[in-house]
């Protein structure tokens, strides 16, 4: 395994608490591998053969870039997402109860409950503050990076069938609390603290999307360090790898194309999401300031390939009977080519011959991930993204386990695997 690439995956999880800041350490690695930066507002673009740049996205999302010699060679993309199952602060959050400050949260997407509870919680996210342009506001992004929130648990004293399992009420149980009532303390405690974080006044805040995040940081884990255990791992495994392979391939001919979309835990229909036609409109912007035409587009885009990159499901140590008969993805053996007949996972027979055909030249391992026939399992933006965007495009992700806990695990030697898969991949004619 590379520990120097999981050292770079540990510290971009930590960089990225919430999908702002996923956003923008994305932009920063772009940054210093020599991107340009692309305004949406700005029309239009003035691109070169040979370049490399990026377009962020409503501040969540990003969609990045390289332009081969000539362009049409190849049309190829990877699709990930920038977002993951958490607790997000409610507005006009505060609950002053038994002597307790608590906080009105809700849950973002299918997270695992009761990995939450009684961990050492932060806040990362953007706040909205007024500026003397009403449709401009400052949006300025925070990072607590300490503990400042966690979600007790009842005792088993009081609660005797604990171990029996227990339904967690997101609006009941998992009220993150915040501190102690005191005298001192105002009705608005959390605006007063959000204004003492941005050091401005309380009344200048419009605004805010802060996500609660765990302030544990990442790990190696095992006997020889052949596993990693994380926040996060769903999804910014496939965010990072997908940067990298296009940072990577910087004498690839043709056009590769990363796009990063929010909002992929809750369905993708967002404006920043995979069900949007922002990737569509911006291949378009692309086509043109080469002199190109939408017809060149749409005859591109049928001969070209896109990945959906996103976790898989391995077996689990303890629960195997919970995978398929005959697939049976392990950590640590290489990323998985998730395939459904339902086509919750995008993909044809003749897509995972050419993934097939990738790792075999590159001589990169690779596995097979099917659901249990009778245990549907989740979905991705590649079927969203691809119906949209009608190209040929497979799934493919790091097998793990815990997926959309609030610690998740992996085997280490994948995320290299997988980088070099998606670097083979641009890189190849």
């Amino acid at each position: 395994m590379s520990h120097d690439s999981i050292d770079t995956l540990l510290t971009f999880i930590a960089q990225s608490p919430s999908p702002y800041h996923t956003a923008a350490a994305s932009r920063d690695l772009l940054d210093k591998a020599g991107f340009t930066a692309l305004m949406p507002d700005a029309a239009p673009w003035q691109l070169e053969t040979d370049g490399a740049y990026y377009v962020p996205v409503y501040g969540s999302g990003l969609i990045a870039f390289r332009t081969g010699r000539n362009i049409r060679r190849h049309l190829r993309l990877s699709a990930a997402h920038t977002d993951f199952p958490c607790l997000r602060i409610k507005q006009r959050p505060e609950i002053r109860e038994k002597g307790y400050l608590k906080v009105n949260a809700e849950t973002y997407g299918g997270l695992l409950r009761e990995s939450w509870l009684d961990r050492p919680l932060s806040l990362a996210g953007a706040v909205a503050i007024e500026t003397e342009d009403p449709f401009r506001p400052n949006l300025r992004l925070i990072d607590l990076k300490r503990p400042v929130l966690t979600i007790p648990r009842l005792a088993i004293h009081m609660n005797r069938k604990a171990n029996q399992g227990i339904e967690l009420n997101p609006q009941k149980d998992l009220l993150p609390v915040m501190g102690l009532d005191e005298k001192e303390v105002t009705q608005h405690f959390f605006l007063d603290f959000l204004s003492e974080t941005c050091r401005c006044l309380p009344e200048a805040i419009l605004s805010y999307e802060l996500t609660v995040y765990p302030t544990e940081p990442g790990c190696r884990l095992g006997w020889h360090d052949e596993f990693v255990s994380s926040p996060r791992l769903d999804n910014l495994t496939s965010v990072l790898a997908s940067l990298s392979a296009l940072v990577n391939a910087a004498d690839a001919d043709g056009l590769n194309v990363v796009a990063l979309f929010d909002n992929e835990e809750v369905g993708s229909h967002t404006k920043q999401g995979a069900d949007s036609v922002i990737l569509s409109r911006i291949l378009s912007r692309i086509y043109h300031a080469f002199a190109l035409t939408d017809d060149d587009l749409s005859a591109d885009l049928s001969k070209g390939f896109m990945l959906s990159v996103d976790v898989a499901h391995a077996i689990h140590p303890n629960v195997p009977e919970k995978c398929d008969i005959t697939n049976q993805p392990q950590m640590g053996r290489g990323p998985a080519l998730k395939i459904a007949a339902s086509q919750s996972y995008a993909g044809d027979a003749e897509a995972v011959a050419v993934l097939k055909g990738l790792c075999r030249r590159a001589d990169i391992p690779y596995q097979i991930f099917m659901n249990r026939s009778d245990l549907p399992g989740g979905s991705t933006l590649g079927s969203l993204l691809s119906a949209n965007l009608p190209i040929r495009t497979m799934d493919i992700g790091i097998p793990i386990t815990a997926m959309h806990s609030c610690r998740e695990l992996m085997g280490a030697a994948d995320q290299q695997a997988l980088t070099d898969l998606i670097t083979t991949f641009f890189s190849h004619s």
